[in-house]
């Protein structure tokens, strides 16, 4: 998202025609978010309304995701963006069941307005990219450090229920022991990582000095439908399906033997649901969200290579500044608290990314 913004948000459509909680009111008894699959109710006293959602960065990869699943499960839903990185189009299936306030997380009288009568904030909204870090660390911090804390003070003085905030396993750096657990110490290599990790410290500060709950969750290289192949910033899975698609070699930085934990979009989403409705012993605490298996570069290379039926032999090039060079989570703990499990693992969840990126570039697109 961007640095710059309209100091008032715009709103582009809405669809809320629920009822308003009363912040003062009955204090919440239960969330209706069963296994982050069924409805998204709230009992306050004898009244059952729909509960509010607020998604930062709504536009995007993860956040048109999590977006799709709240409307198609009853939520009111609003959706904070700035379309930086962002696509209109991921919105546009929901367009006039959702409530769009066009502006940056850094302009807090932007997001004051946005939060307004939410119950759950999805703070999804960054610039999430270690290259980008590196080249621009104002800007990133701006947006995933200030923006961040914009959200919080916002989320604190409109008396919204609870934060889950989109983490990121890049905190945990280059420390060769695998599985990576929550009790590890931080040791991130980038801006990106340090902006991220410094999202989480606030998170944890908020609840213990302001009450505000909060929910983080470490993302492991998230992948599946909607994430952009077309960026120079783009996550290494969009880029090797569209290489293959035009019948190209993909690039690998380093040997190859980098290994990741990649985990489908269907996860987090289940993750981030599951963050809403856990018991209060969760907050202000970080989690994995991942699935707890570990591929190389060469080995996905392979695979994608397989599913589409063309393309080259990867091409190396030297490491990338910043990039970890393997990640694997431990998910016990995301397990005992939240109730997590991977719905979809590596091999399904690749299958079906294949066939979407079939779908809107076709092979032997030139595009």
């Amino acid at each position: 998202m961007r640095t710059a913004a309209p100091r008032c948000a715009r709103v582009a459509a809405s669809a809320r025609g629920g009822a308003n909680l009363t912040k003062g009111g009955p204090r919440l008894k239960t969330l209706g978010l069963r296994q982050a699959g069924l409805d998204v109710s709230l009992r306050t006293g004898l009244h059952l309304v729909v509960a509010k959602f607020l998604v930062t960065g709504g536009a995007g990869f993860i956040g048109s995701n999590l977006v799709e699943a709240l409307v198609e499960r009853g939520a009111e839903v609003s959706v904070l963006d700035d379309f930086s990185t962002g696509r209109r189009e991921n919105l546009e299936p929901w367009r006039e069941r959702v409530r769009l306030f066009e502006g940056s997380l850094t302009d807090l009288e932007v997001v004051r307005s946005a939060v307004v009568g939410v119950d759950f904030v999805l703070h999804q909204g960054a610039l999430p990219s270690v290259p980008k870090s590196v080249e621009r660390p104002l800007d990133t911090h701006a947006v995933n450090v200030n923006g961040t804390l914009n959200v919080l003070i916002a989320a604190r003085d409109a008396g919204v229920r609870r934060v889950v905030y989109a983490a990121s396993s890049s905190a945990y750096g280059n420390t060769p022991t695998l599985p990576k657990v929550e009790t590890m110490p931080a040791s991130p290599r980038s801006p990106y990582a340090v902006q991220k990790h410094a999202g989480e410290l606030y998170c944890r500060v908020f609840f213990e000095t302001y009450g505000l709950e909060t929910v983080a969750l470490r993302y492991f290289n998230i992948f599946g439908p909607r994430q952009d192949p077309q960026s120079p910033y783009s996550a290494v899975i969009p880029k090797f399906a569209a290489a293959c698609l035009r019948d190209r070699s993909p690039t690998i930085f380093g040997d190859g033997e980098t290994s990741r934990d990649f985990t489908f979009i269907e996860n987090v989403v289940s993750a981030n649901l599951l963050a809403c409705e856990a018991p209060a012993a969760a907050a202000g605490r970080v989690f994995n969200v991942a699935c707890g298996e570990r591929i190389s570069l060469n080995a996905l290379a392979a695979v994608i290579r397989e599913k589409v039926g063309q393309g080259g032999a990867p091409v190396h090039q030297p490491e990338r500044a910043g990039d970890v060079k393997h990640s694997l989570a431990d998910i016990a703990l995301a397990k005992e608290h939240l109730g997590y499990t991977p719905k979809v693992k590596f091999a399904e969840g690749i299958e079906r990314t294949v066939a979407y990126y079939r779908e809107i570039l076709g092979s032997g697109a030139e595009r």
